[in-house]
């Protein structure tokens, strides 16, 4: 059972950079879709990036343009690099793959935009 592990986030500036990593404890490399989800307070998580393992990528229009997403199967990681962050990207921010699975879920990780 592959356990998902996010790190990176923190309290930062508008427009301050910020990595993202999901660290899997199995291989990812099975998995077609992997995804960025985020849940802001009051508001149901959605899905904010996907990356096939063919290297496509898809991002809500409210992201385009700021986050990219990308993953290294040999490391078993995916990223979300962030630039130009708005105090409106607050929230818990998952991975999980597309289609999202319950036993995916892990504890996220917190960004805070504000200045």
């Amino acid at each position: 059972q592959v356990q998902l592990v996010e790190s990176g986030g923190g309290l930062v500036q508008p427009g301050a950079p910020l990595r993202l990593s999901c660290a899997a404890s199995g291989s990812i490399a099975t998995i077609y879709a992997m995804g960025w989800y985020r849940q802001a307070s009051g508001k149901q998580r959605e899905l904010v990036a996907r990356i096939t393992n063919g290297g496509s990528t898809h991002y809500v229009d409210s992201v385009k343009g700021r986050l990219t997403i990308s993953r290294d199967n040999a490391k078993n990681t995916v990223y979300l690099q962030t630039n130009g962050l708005k105090p409106e990207d607050t929230a818990v921010y998952y991975c999980n793959s597309d289609p999202r699975l319950r036993e995916y879920w892990g504890q996220g990780t917190q960004v805070t935009v504000s200045s």
